[in-house]
């Protein structure tokens, strides 16, 4: 579908095959096992060194070092929550995109009336940006480094900055100055791929699957307003059943979409509360110029993450909500008093709004992201208040 082809191009980056449908069959790939138990063994070890130097800043009272790792840990874990969750759901995905398939606009006279173009473009606007953004935040840690190695001590020749890696692990030996180095600088910056892929691919694929629930919730709330009701009672109760069964249809959807992605959404929200603040820390402690540069393109990163999730939420809401408002805008007033009662019953059930949940315990709107950064300034302060002491 084109929806979710900039999804699936960053998932086959790290190996997953997200979903099977009947136009994109399943395949069987050595390539592709080999390439995603690769990513998912290396980050393996890159996360559980990450946690050992954890432990070893905090027992030598490193605690700037303890929080900078403790920021590349969350990273690692949402992006290793969602794609495993992914790869987990496939099924469930598959039937989703399935039924996505068969109420997608079929011939260009159906793409007109649904307006597809019109989220097509959004959607690839929105999903092009964000790509280029998280993928220039990844590149930019992996090679920050030698960068620094290439023009602080080869170029300008103003300091000496010798071998160092993008990310601070334990090692058990000592790999400056010989072919180990080589080694984990490849296996981190793998890993960091491996993380950025796995978050911008299922990021891509929810901003693709709301989108298209939204075009359908858009679709039926101008068919409902637009209908014409002309007084023939079994005429307009056909039309009314039809309605309400596209309307349930829609609703299973969000509920398969919450069931796939509720899990990994509160993973993220509640990972990136921490992140967010452990980075924001990191800036106000007083860094160089070139590393404030780097902190800040993470911490514009994870915030935009987030938001991009509470703005698809809030337009699932808002268009889920919109549906009882165009039915009442209905020239109902002369019709049918059968149907003017059944239009009550329908005019009630949108009332009820449909949210994006990161399972049962959070609706996501842009409410939320309000919640989440003053959940973060919080701990964003007492940080600070543990470092001054």
């Amino acid at each position: 579908m084109k929806f979710m082809k900039y999804a699936v191009f960053f998932y086959t980056s790290v190996g997953i095959e997200p979903y099977t449908i009947d136009s994109r069959p399943k395949k069987v790939s050595l390539w592709s096992n080999l390439l995603f138990w690769a990513n998912v063994i290396n980050l393996s070890v890159i996360v559980f060194g990450e946690i050992l130097y954890l432990g070893v800043a905090y027992s030598d009272g490193k605690f700037i070092d303890a929080v900078t790792v403790l920021s590349y840990i969350g990273f690692v874990i949402v992006g290793m929550s969602k794609m495993f969750f992914i790869w987990w759901k496939k099924t469930d995905l598959s039937n989703l995109v399935k039924e996505l398939e068969h109420i997608y606009p079929n011939g260009k006279a159906e793409e007109e009336v649904y307006r597809l173009d019109s989220y097509l473009r959004s959607c690839s606007r929105i999903s092009i940006t964000y790509a280029i953004l998280y993928s220039a935040l990844i590149w930019t840690f992996n090679l920050f480094s030698i960068m620094q190695f290439l023009v602080n001590e080869k170029w300008l020749k103003i300091r000496v900055v010798g071998q160092t890696l993008p990310y601070l692990m334990y090692f058990p030996w000592n790999w400056h100055e010989n072919w180990t180095y080589y080694v984990l600088l490849f296996c981190q910056n793998f890993a960091g791929h491996t993380s950025a892929s796995g978050q911008i691919s299922t990021d891509l694929l929810l901003c693709a699957v709301a989108t298209q629930v939204i075009m359908h919730f858009d679709y039926l709330a101008r068919v409902v307003e637009n209908q014409v009701l002309d007084g023939d009672w079994n005429e307009n109760s056909r039309f009314l059943a039809k309605t309400v069964r596209y309307h349930q249809r829609i609703l299973r959807l969000m509920d398969v979409l919450n069931d796939i992605f509720g899990i990994p959404l509160l993973l993220n929200f509640m990972v990136s509360t921490f992140v967010i603040c452990f980075v924001g820390f990191q800036m106000t402690v007083g860094v160089p110029p070139d590393i404030m540069i780097k902190l800040s393109l993470f911490l514009f990163s994870s915030l935009s993450q987030v938001y991009l999730i509470c703005h698809y939420g809030q337009l699932i809401a808002d268009a889920s909500s919109s549906l009882s408002i165009s039915a009442y805008k209905q020239n109902w007033q002369n019709d049918d008093i059968r149907y003017r009662r059944a239009l009550v019953f329908f005019i009630a059930r949108p009332q009820r709004t449909t949210y994006l949940k990161a399972t049962i315990f959070m609706n996501i709107t842009r409410a939320t992201m309000t919640e989440l950064l003053q959940v973060s300034y919080k701990f964003f302060a007492l940080l600070r208040t543990m470092y001054i002491k």
